[in-house]
């Protein structure tokens, strides 16, 4: 064939890549595998098949572990920490080995990926084990860097990990390099059906002399990943799907386990009318039909603007012609294998089930044997469509149009996920308002699936949360070097029902920036020392719950005001409590009998830090190699209930509503229990300090019955617990619904003065790549 010809046909010859070197390996270890614990494989247990998924051939078997394998695991990692998290430069030297093995074994690593996940070499080769050597180097780094970097931090202990079977050997890399690198030591799971790279990574932690219990690998199928979630572990890392995630959190729930979770997604890929149309297509081709379109982040859901969508389809149809499908070892192939028959099953009957819209299937001839599917366009579907709304996770694109940029975002975050986008276009003003406004933790810029160890991964919504990659994930994989002590409970005062005055000043709750009357019609009396009633206060309810995040969604635009405009008000709020400083003293010393100034003299020092923090938390251009920008920014996690502690009740309140506002949110604060009046006198200060309507709101009442309605609720973005009363499990049960975020005590005490803490749970970590030059 003539070169020209070559271009016209994109009929290329095949061009086949030993499998010799990675069968060799299976043979040499047995073709059957036991799991890797303590520094040595086990013998072979009960096993299952683990085959090709273009043939069907059976390339091994491995061992399903038991129990006992993984409480085996868990010890030998237990016993191994200490000493691992003792030395920073003998973790940076052994992530430094792993790094410099996985590049000397690059090929083999490739290839036995491919045969056992069915994806084309070329992505195994040239994105996945790159990515994974680039993720073992950075992280040398930051073993390095940890004690100057991230001072008065240490390593969580033992983490759990469970990778899926679409990226398990990437995955892998992403979960165990920063566990490492923090000090940890890691028990993994890989996927049942892709176990084989864990294994030979396994096998290369063996030659490279990493410490025995460091890193163990027990295989199976989510069987032995609940074991794992019920082990002694301190850490839960999981990806997979949103369904297993829910039940992931709702099995941590109250455990104190730290968790992060990376979800599904249905990733919406804009094309706005400016852009370049072929670049676009290219794009695409990349965001849906890369690995088969088992990718969590794919971009599955494509939104074309109107006055080019009949053209810019027909662009796409005539690039899927081309696409090249068959034998994933074939480095011509596009397209490779379905990961199983499972897999390819469920694709086959979640588009077959469609009832609207129009299909198009490449016009390109599939193998007659192994698992595969011809990449598919449906266009047409409404946004309300089953397909338009599900993740599919296969090789099927679906479409429909827009009008306007605001109609595109409106689409776009219509969704109840929020992992990844994409969008193109030749306007940058125009990209970079879109971008902002997308409810994704990733954003790519005319481009799609980069990836980079120094940039933070990660979802919103029910896409999960948690961030993996950069300083960010290295976060994940600390805490705080204090052990915090147990919280006491404080329980109200009671008393004779005697009024300290005779005149009544009657307390409301505070919503929407208006005193309002509880639902419910109920108030309580809130005792002195001296037994004497200082006060009633409401008794708020579930509906008043629902009223306050109404009252929250109503002041979206505070999430759009500047740091600048925020701080503003967080200064005048000081201001005010200040000139009001005897009257609240006098209150907290009425409620509590302590002295109640140094109180207010805190809480008008808290009000100024997070001023000062308001517009100095900001993102960071992240050190990726691109010819580009990747920049983490931070954004306000959105609508948060908070419940205040018992104790220092103006303080405690004032420490949770001045970071949510600092940082762009908006906050219901659930005010101290037993000694609420503080919290609802500080609504008069509010109402004078040009506290926009809605950014703050005040409900008095029992915690135990409050919370469980704030974590079930599916339009509250996170909840945050303070309180002495027990709603650690509770809360982070109910969150399992939409996923939110929490911050809960587990019982101990939460240092209302670490900023760093604060800034982290007020906000969100956005990643917008923009790559530019002609």
């Amino acid at each position: 064939m003539t070169v020209k010809e070559i271009f016209e046909t994109m009929e290329y010859g095949p061009a086949p890549e030993s499998a010799a070197e990675a069968l060799a390996w299976l043979v040499d270890m047995g073709d059957s595998f036991g799991c890797f614990i303590d520094g040595a494989f086990t013998d072979p247990g009960e096993t299952f098949e683990t085959k090709n998924p273009a043939t069907g051939a059976v390339l091994a078997h491995v061992t399903h572990a038991s129990q006992d394998d993984v409480d085996r695991a868990v010890a030998a990692a237990r016993a191994a920490q200490p000493a691992w998290a003792a030395d920073p430069h003998a973790r940076a030297r052994a992530l430094y080995a792993i790094a410099r093995a996985i590049q000397k074994h690059s090929r083999l690593f490739a290839v036995l990926e491919t045969l056992d996940n069915g994806k084309p070499i070329r992505e195994s080769r040239d994105i996945d084990i790159p990515l994974v050597a680039r993720h073992f180097y950075h992280h040398a780094g930051h073993a390095t860097l940890m004690e100057s970097a991230l001072p008065g931090r240490m390593a969580l202990g033992v983490c759990g990990q469970i990778v899926p079977w679409n990226f398990s050997l990437l995955m892998l890399a992403w979960k165990i390099a920063p566990a490492l690198a923090a000090g940890n030591t890691v028990v993994l799971k890989p996927a049942e059906y892709t176990s084989l790279t864990a294994l030979l990574f396994a096998d290369i932690c063996r030659r490279t002399g990493l410490p025995p219990g460091v890193v163990n690998i027990v295989t199976g199928d989510g069987a032995v990943g609940e074991m794992i979630t019920g082990s002694d572990v301190d850490k839960i890392a999981f990806t997979g799907s949103t369904a297993v995630g829910r039940r992931i959190r709702e099995a941590t729930a109250g455990t104190g386990k730290s968790l992060t979770l990376e979800l599904g997604g249905k990733s919406p890929y804009i094309v706005f009318d400016d852009a370049d149309l072929d670049s676009a297509v290219e794009g695409l081709v990349d965001a849906i039909w890369f690995n088969q379109g088992q990718v969590c982040c794919a971009g599955s859901r494509l939104l074309v603007q109107e006055t080019v969508a009949d053209r810019f389809h027909d662009k796409l149809r005539a690039r899927m012609d081309k696409l090249r499908i068959g034998d994933p070892l074939d480095k011509s192939i596009d397209v490779g294998a379905i990961v199983d028959p499972v897999q390819l099953d469920t694709i086959t009957r979640l588009v077959d089930a469609s009832t609207e819209g129009e299909i198009y299937r490449a016009a390109v001839p599939l193998p007659e044997t192994g698992c595969f599917y011809p990449p598919t366009l449906i266009t047409g579907l409404s946004p309300a469509a089953p397909l338009m709304r599900e993740e599919i996770f296969g090789p099927v694109l679906v479409s429909t149009t827009f009008r306007t940029p605001a109609e595109a975002v409106q689409l776009a975050n219509d969704t109840r996920y929020g992992l990844a986008a994409t969008l193109w276009s030749e306007n940058i003003n125009l990209a970079l308002d879109v971008a902002p406004k997308l409810a994704a933790g990733v954003v790519w810029v005319n481009g799609t699936n980069m990836f980079d160890a120094a940039a933070p991964f990660g979802g919103v919504r029910e896409s999960g949360f948690g961030r993996e990659g950069g300083v960010e994930g290295m976060m994940a994989y600390t805490r705080p070097v204090d052990s915090p002590d147990r919280l006491t409970r404080i329980e109200a005062l009671s008393g004779d029902g005697a009024t300290t005055t005779p005149l009544d000043r009657t307390a409301k709750l505070y919503v929407g920036g208006k005193q309002a009357r509880p639902d419910g019609g109920y108030s309580a009396p809130v005792f002195g020392p001296s037994g004497t009633v200082v006060g009633e206060v409401p008794k708020a309810n579930r509906k008043d719950i629902r009223n306050a995040v109404e009252a929250m969604n109503a002041a979206a635009g505070w999430a759009k005001s500047t740091g600048h405009a925020r701080a503003q008000i967080l200064y005048y709020l000081a201001e005010n409590l200040s000139a009001r400083a005897t009257e609240f003293a006098a209150r907290l010393e009425e409620m509590t009998g302590a002295d109640g100034s140094t109180e207010v003299d805190h809480a008008i020092r808290r009000l100024f830090t997070w001023a000062a923090w308001a517009d100095r938390f900001d993102g960071t251009a992240k050190g990726v190699p691109l010819r580009g920008l990747a920049l983490a920014l931070r954004e306000p996690v959105g609508k948060i209930v908070a419940f205040a502690p018992d104790a220092t009740p103006l303080l405690g309140a004032v420490s949770l509503i001045g970071p949510a506002m600092a940082m762009g949110n908006r906050i219901t604060l659930v005010a101290s229990e037993p000694f609420p009046l503080a919290a609802t006198d500080l609504y008069q200060v509010l109402e004078t300090s040009d506290v926009p309507p809605g950014v703050v709101n005040i409900l008095t009442g029992a915690h135990e019955e409050l919370a469980p309605v704030a974590a079930a609720h599916l339009d509250v973005d996170a909840v945050w617990s303070f309180s002495g009363a027990p709603l650690s499990a509770e809360i982070e049960r109910r969150a399992a619904g939409n996923l939110k975020r929490t911050w809960v005590n587990h019982g101990r005490m939460i240092d209302l003065a670490d900023d760093r803490a604060f800034l982290e749970a007020a906000t969100e970590v956005k990643t917008v790549w923009v790559p530019y030059g002609e």
